[in-house]
């Protein structure tokens, strides 16, 4: 009960402020748009770290720890503004999260952290590669590395913290990379070769871990990636439907050699 009330103090205190934002914005001064989101930062973060002190309500600490990293790098976006406020808010948010993550070791902080490197993304493509040159690129395709770069370092996360949820984000982050190549003009072979590559690491780590979360998350980018790549390769239905055979074959003799992998480690213990 203690928890959910937690839960429910710290929606309802983002809701406020929410809510503060949006109907008061435009009348509110610097000085007051900061105040806000400073305060809702240190309540939330300072929340956390007592209950972490304390060692009570680890997912707890862990769900309001996440939430004030976001607040805590809006609050500094607003207080920089412009452009180098989304940088440096998102390097405060990263910072907090990470630290967040050595020291607690609720799946929430990976969540938040997933999130805050996406926005990164984003943001460092938009406002600082190619700020000055926006015609020379497709900043798609350099969003599109940002995202396997994600993807990296989520898998590295799932070494040390909870692999399951790390991994499963990672697997997140190679679907928004494929999404991203698919908008790359010409870019619908690495959006094939990344929308594979990561349900086949997912689906090779449900072989020896057995947690569904892989499988599910695998399989659901193939079926978004698969159709979407081949149609724009090869602009006909019939090609879409040749491809997702293969691919319907390659999974099921993944699946016989898993299965009788297992059959032999199982017969030899």
């Amino acid at each position: 009960m203690t928890e959910v009330l937690g839960y429910i103090g710290g929606a309802l205190l983002l809701g406020a402020v929410a809510l503060l934002t949006v109907a008061n914005w435009g009348e509110m001064g610097h000085a007051e748009r900061i105040s806000i989101g400073t305060t809702a930062a240190v309540v939330l973060l300072g929340t956390a770290i007592v209950l972490a002190l304390l060692k009570r309500r680890e997912q707890l600490s862990s769900a309001l720890a996440s939430l004030g990293c976001c607040v805590a790098g809006f609050a500094t976006y607003v207080a920089i503004e412009g452009e180098t406020g989304r940088v440096v808010g998102v390097a405060v948010a990263l910072t907090l999260a990470v630290l967040g993550i050595w020291w607690l070791a609720g799946s929430s902080l990976l969540v938040a952290t997933f999130a805050i490197l996406a926005v990164g993304v984003l943001v460092l493509t938009a406002d600082v590669l190619t700020a000055d040159s926006p015609g020379a690129f497709n900043s798609a395709g350099i969003a599109g590395t940002g995202f396997i770069l994600v993807a990296f370092v989520m898998g590295m996360i799932g070494l040390v913290r909870d692999q399951v949820t790390a991994w499963s984000l990672a697997g997140a982050a190679m679907f928004s990379s494929s999404i991203c190549w698919l908008i790359q003009e010409r870019g619908e072979v690495m959006a094939l070769a990344v929308g594979t590559a990561g349900p086949a690491a997912l689906l090779v780590a449900y072989g020896r871990r057995h947690a569904s979360a892989y499988a599910v998350v695998g399989c659901s980018i193939l079926l978004v990636i698969w159709p979407i790549s081949l149609y724009q390769l090869t602009d006909n239905v019939a090609g879409v439907a040749v491809g997702l055979v293969i691919a319907s074959t390659a999974l099921l003799m993944v699946v016989i050699v898993l299965t009788r992998r297992q059959r032999r480690l199982a017969e030899s213990n």
